[in-house]
């Protein structure tokens, strides 16, 4: 199977909110919500993807020409790549009865593993997004990151309890996740937390812990004060905040306020090894991708997920030997420029 032939078999399954494009870039799709699209016109997941390929890659081939190492090591484990498959969670609501959460996560989170990556699974209404989390990530060696959405503090302890088991080697929030539509009028109350109750959070997880929907300088620190281990800048793919700014315009002031006091990930319209090393050179430490991970699990299952790993991964080692570096420790922001 090729990466072509994966995409168009994902059309095919795929629901009608998702239209399995060749590069997902927002534009289709759209304002669709739930699911796929974004809040309000929908232009914040277009304004993601546009944003990265603003940014243009310095050339360099006048360097020894060696081989190209793009292992990272997050938390005491050693990845070969510095990308990580991002949370989905509710797949039959928002992509095609094809697949349900148990189904997707045993297939995601065991491919990525074998691929050498990380993969975040997703949380939801249904109780069993998270209960089908912990198996496949138990599975894969721990090989997992679940994300849990910002509920209550009784429904959070729960639901910890649930993934505790899995060993998990971290676990995250999607605070980002605020602004969905089922997250609001909960009672008791769901959403934004304070620092005070993301720090009781924190304390739950016992385990490295990451912070997902950064959009601020602000946030960062809000969120070391609170203890997180990471942070990934992220507006949670565009659909909770019309009119927000794309993840790549606020990074790099992010990066100059905390880089190198918590690891920094990054999100939001990031399709292929170049924009991978964008990011890394604006001061990332990884990213983190979740649309397309969704097209290939639907177009090729565990074989698609090695497709897209395998086609980000050659695109970075391209970029990366064409620029003139050959370890992630060698990429700093003057292999950048904006257009």
């Amino acid at each position: 199977m090729t990466y072509q032939e994966m995409v168009e078999n994902a059309r095919e399954k795929l629901g009608g909110k998702c239209k399995g494009c060749l590069e997902c870039n927002g534009r289709v799709c759209r304002n669709t919500v739930p699911g796929p699209g974004a809040k309000g016109i929908g232009d914040t997941a277009i304004r993601n993807y546009d944003k990265w390929k603003e940014i243009r890659l310095n050339m360099d081939t006048l360097a020894e020409n060696k081989p190209v190492d793009m292992s990272l090591t997050l938390f005491g484990k050693k990845f070969s790549y510095p990308f990580f498959a991002g949370p989905v969670g509710a797949v039959q609501l928002h992509y095609g009865d094809c697949y349900t959460d148990v189904t997707y996560n045993d297939t995601l989170v065991s491919a990525c593993a074998q691929a050498g990556i990380a993969a975040f699974t997703g949380d939801g209404m249904d109780p069993g997004v998270v209960k089908a989390a912990g198996p496949a990530i138990k599975n894969a060696g721990g090989m997992g990151i679940p994300t849990i959405k910002p509920w209550n503090l009784d429904t959070i302890r729960e639901k910890f309890e649930i993934v505790k088991d899995s060993g998990a080697f971290a676990m995250a929030m999607d605070v980002d996740a605020a602004g969905l539509p089922f997250l609001k009028n909960m009672t008791p109350p769901a959403g934004s937390k304070t620092v005070e109750e993301l720090r009781e959070i924190i304390k739950m997880a016992e385990k490295p812990f990451i912070v997902k929907g950064i959009m601020t300088v602000k946030g960062a620190q809000k969120a070391m004060e609170a203890g997180a281990d990471a942070i990934i800048v992220s507006n949670h793919g565009g659909r909770v905040l019309d009119q927000c700014p794309a993840t790549a315009e606020v990074l790099p002031e992010i990066v100059e306020a905390v880089g190198g006091k918590i690891k920094i990930l990054v999100d939001g319209g990031i399709r292929s090894g170049a924009d991978i090393l964008k990011a890394l050179a604006m001061g990332a430490d990884a990213v983190v991708i979740a649309r397309p991970f969704v097209t290939a699990v639907y177009g090729g299952g565990a074989e698609g997920v090695k497709l897209l790993v395998d086609k980000y991964a050659g695109e970075l080692e391209d970029a990366m030997a064409m620029c003139g570096v050959y370890s992630l420790s060698e990429i700093t922001k003057d292999i950048i420029r904006k257009s």
